[in-house]
């Protein structure tokens, strides 16, 4: 079953680091774009970042200067580097490849917490 899994959501202290691994297993090929998004507790989810398959990237102008994005074709995997967190990054996150012929696929979710 095709599926993505992401992983590194924790809970930090405002001005700490995290990173984010989301990796695809299965059967999923074709990779166009990957994404990061986010969904804070009543409110609607939003973008954090996207990666195109030329590394051309494109950010929230939220996180911009303090979140990285990055790719690994090879092990099909995306990371979001996370440096200067605040408390309004406090959200659920989730990864979302865009597949040239099986469409979007969206993981589960984890989990960041920051503390003031």
């Amino acid at each position: 079953q095709e599926q993505l899994v992401e992983s590194g959501g924790g809970l930090v202290q405002a001005g700490g680091s995290l990173r984010l691994s989301c990796a695809a297993s299965g059967s999923i090929f074709g990779i166009n774009a990957m994404g990061w998004y986010r969904q804070a507790p009543g409110k609607q989810r939003e973008l954090v970042a996207t990666i195109t398959t030329g590394s051309r990237t494109n950010y929230a102008d939220s996180v911009k200067g303090r979140f990285t994005i990055s790719r690994d074709d090879v092990k099909n995997t995306a990371y979001l580097q996370m440096n200067m967190l605040k408390p309004e990054d406090t959200a659920v996150y989730y990864c979302k490849f865009t597949c040239i012929f099986s469409g979007d696929y969206w993981g589960r979710g984890t989990q960041v917490a920051v503390s003031s």
